[in-house]
């Protein structure tokens, strides 16, 4: 009889985790570290992110570093890179997990109406351009650059593991939001190229599109800071969400482990919702 499939063949993997120090980084990490990977965390938060190795280190056992670097900045990721090598030996697995939004890249009205013709300033015609180009930039490139020099060794080494962090936007826009939407659309059909582009080298490239995690980010978009109730944006995710609820971070534990272990090694090229429904469902 074959052994129980199980994520033994992560134990002692070296990974890179960028942006490890966010809600979600910090659940990969924990949930990483369980099964015994060790860890390279790369974050522009020193502290924060020596605080997490230490801590992943003792309680799990895994060998576990923070590296700072800046995933716009390519010669200072190879720094990190350089160091992490020193330090862990081989990069088997990357997680691209840096990204995030910005109030200048985000419309104060959901829709162009008549009356507001007279003011468009709060619409997708008031947006501040830099704005919206510092969002691509850190979501597209910052997923990018990172690939491009934590990969190299894998081809070199003959093989490896991607994983980029998508998002429900880049299935189905937001409102409010286009410039993050068009960025998390992009890694979908860049986590597809690659895949194509390194199959061939044993390298599979693949992504999680989460769906509605409640982070510092947007925890008072969808929640009233005073009563905590769901304000008018929170109800309607829940609404679009068959499930119910918001996801939890650790709620992408296992769809990440999957991935990154042998139990998925012929699939390549796919970007998977982690969404209680929400991409399926369409309102009625």
């Amino acid at each position: 009889m074959s052994d129980a499939p199980s994520f033994q063949s992560l134990r002692g993997k070296n990974c890179i985790i960028t942006g490890g120090g966010g809600v979600i980084g910090r659940a990969l990490c924990e949930g990483l570290a369980k099964v015994g990977v060790n860890l390279a965390i790369i974050d522009v938060a020193r502290e924060e992110a020596e605080k997490l190795a230490l801590s992943y280190a003792s309680t799990y056992g895994v060998k576990a570093m923070a590296a700072v670097a800046d995933v716009l900045d390519k010669s200072s990721l190879q720094g990190a890179k350089n160091l992490v090598t020193s330090r862990l030996g081989p990069i088997h697995l990357l997680i691209n997990c840096a990204g995030g939004n910005s109030p200048k890249a985000t419309t104060r009205a959901e829709f162009v109406e008549r009356e507001t013709v007279a003011d468009l300033s709060g619409t997708f015609y008031g947006l501040d351009v830099d704005g919206f180009r510092k969002v691509f930039d850190l979501n597209f490139l910052g997923t990018i650059l990172p690939t491009m020099v934590f990969t190299e060794d894998m081809v070199r080494e003959g093989g490896g593991v991607v994983l980029n962090i998508s998002s429900m936007n880049a299935f189905r826009p937001l409102t409010k939001i286009p410039a993050y939407s068009a960025a998390k659309a992009s890694i979908n059909n860049f986590t597809e190229w690659l895949a194509v582009h390194l199959a061939k080298a044993n390298i599979r490239v693949n992504a999680i599109a989460p769906g509605f995690l409640l982070t510092n980010q947007n925890r008072f978009l969808m929640l009233d800071e005073k009563t905590n109730a769901l304000t008018e944006r929170g109800q309607k995710v829940i609404t679009g969400t068959p499930m119910g609820r918001f996801g939890e971070p650790e709620e992408l534990q296992g769809i990440t482990l999957f991935l990154l272990s042998d139990l998925s090694k012929f699939i390549t090229g796919v970007v998977v919702p982690v969404d209680g429904g929400f991409n399926a469902y369409s309102g009625v």
